[in-house]
């Protein structure tokens, strides 16, 4: 549910660029919409690399290593988006009770967000105390799959935002003044996030043309693959966009190129890079023993 907000999100602020009263808007205001898309790709980053560590790391297997990482990541992730959900609410405050409003609103919204997504279970916590996986538990065949396709299905919604937005965008009379350069590289943006959205689509046509619906450990293995792959689409996709947008509001386009360069390269490293080099090590360290 968390990733669904976040996606939706990021597909507004995309387009919210392109509206034309976005110029209107105080300078301020337009750069905190610009953080707030920051905050919520950071915790797109955040929350997407659990299926990507569950994939590539833990090869669908539940650890207590894994459920640790999953609370932290969670832990982490609810601290931007609590900022860029309540900044969402800065605009709305400024129309409504002018430029009190859009400090006070935001602010308030942010608060209570935070409290009840992070304070509030931790409160709990304590009160009822709690239990801590203490060794691996036995997958399924099944179990592997299931949990597989509940992972595409939560990257899924990612790329039909972003679609939504890449697509509609075309015929706003803010693109037709991008430079050439914008324009191809929004269209290559398209490419990413659509290759993305088919890889993602693939293991139910597959399971159900090729598999007749049975469960094998080979249809298990490439549905992996194709959810992996699908967000490396994804990852570029939202980098070369997150350009765009900058570019057309700040209009420095060596700056707009090092932050899409940083995002795409954390992108990668969170949700590749670093379940690889976990991988690496367990298989290293039982090697040696």
């Amino acid at each position: 549910m968390l990733v669904l907000v976040v996606q939706v999100l990021i597909g507004f602020d995309y387009k919210a660029v392109f509206e034309a009263k976005f110029v209107e808007l105080p300078v301020l205001l337009q750069y905190l919409k610009l953080f707030s898309l920051a905050a919520q790709l950071i915790t797109l980053m955040l929350l997407l690399a659990i299926p990507s560590y569950h994939r590539i790391a833990e090869q669908g297997e539940n650890s207590a290593h894994f459920c640790r990482v999953i609370k932290r990541l969670m832990a982490i992730a609810l601290f931007p988006f609590a900022f860029s959900f309540g900044a969402e609410f800065a605009i709305p405050g400024l129309k409504a009770f002018g430029s009190i409003g859009s400090v006070v609103l935001p602010t308030t919204v942010a608060l209570f967000a935070y409290f009840f997504w992070h304070g509030f279970p931790m409160l709990m916590r304590r009160r009822n105390g709690h239990k801590t996986m203490e060794k691996k538990q036995a997958v399924t065949l099944s179990d592997k799959i299931k949990q597989t396709l509940t992972e595409a299905r939560v990257v899924l919604p990612g790329t039909q935002a972003l679609l939504g937005f890449q697509l509609i965008i075309f015929l706003s009379h803010s693109f037709d003044q991008l430079p050439k350069s914008s324009q191809l590289l929004h269209l290559g943006a398209l490419g990413c996030v659509g290759a993305s959205a088919i890889l993602l689509m693939t293991p139910p046509a597959y399971h159900r043309i090729a598999e007749d619906g049975e469960e094998s450990e080979g249809f298990q293995i490439l549905t992996s693959r194709f959810l992996v792959a699908a967000m490396a689409f994804l990852a570029a996709g939202v980098a070369l966009d997150f350009y765009v947008v900058l570019w057309k509001t700040l209009m420095r386009p060596k700056f707009s190129i090092l932050i899409a360069i940083v995002f795409l390269v954390i992108f990668y490293g969170l949700w590749f890079a670093y379940p690889v080099v976990v991988k690496y090590r367990r298989k290293h360290s039982s090697g040696s023993n």
